[in-house]
């Protein structure tokens, strides 16, 4: 792998395991295996590389939640998908860890990429629930914006309950309840 591919990836694992404050220069150069002067030859700095990270894996994340929301099947079969796909719960999100960075939240270039994917995953969903809602699916008075924040706030509160516990289990019950719900409304039809 080329030094700047590996300073991208080992920026981004160290993101993710430790956030923005704790990932040092230092630390990314020696995860990486490259000295500071080809870090600083390939990008203008921690700020630079980190959002070379973030933007990658933002992308990324984006891209997979597109597959399974734009696949086949019905609105809850898709809103399932999502669901249950397999996540490495205990790490938490990979983005959605960073808004807990401050340094990540006061700075508006770090903020956009996490703030653009949340955004069209909760953008994805709503169409979802809408057309679920147009083809009778879901039979409710359901508001599709609330519906989002349910499944967002159901995933991202399973990431922090799952690493509170050390236990996948509760992130696999709130995935189960939230889709027992959607599904009640569902059989309604």
């Amino acid at each position: 792998m080329a030094t700047p591919e590996r300073l991208i990836e080992a920026t981004w694992e160290l993101l993710w395991e430790r956030g923005y404050v704790g990932t040092s220069p230092k630390a990314i150069q020696q995860h990486a295996g490259a000295g500071q002067g080809s870090m600083y030859h390939h990008f203008a700095g921690k700020p630079d590389l980190a959002l070379t990270a973030i933007r990658r894996t933002a992308s990324q994340m984006r891209e997979t939640a597109g597959q399974l929301l734009d696949g086949p099947g019905t609105a809850y079969e898709r809103i399932s998908a999502y669901l249950l796909r397999e996540r490495d719960v205990l790490r938490g999100c990979p983005v959605g860890r960073l808004t807990m960075d401050p340094d990540v939240i006061a700075s508006d270039e770090l903020r956009a990429p996490v703030d653009e994917t949340i955004g069209r995953l909760r953008g994805l969903l709503a169409e979802i629930v809408q057309e679920g809602l147009d083809q009778g699916e879901f039979t409710c008075p359901l508001n599709p914006e609330d519906v989002v924040a349910t499944i967002v706030a159901t995933v991202q509160g399973g990431y922090v309950l799952a690493r509170a516990s050390g236990s996948t289990d509760v992130f696999d019950a709130g995935a189960r309840g939230l889709l027992s719900l959607l599904a009640l409304d569902e059989s309604a039809a």
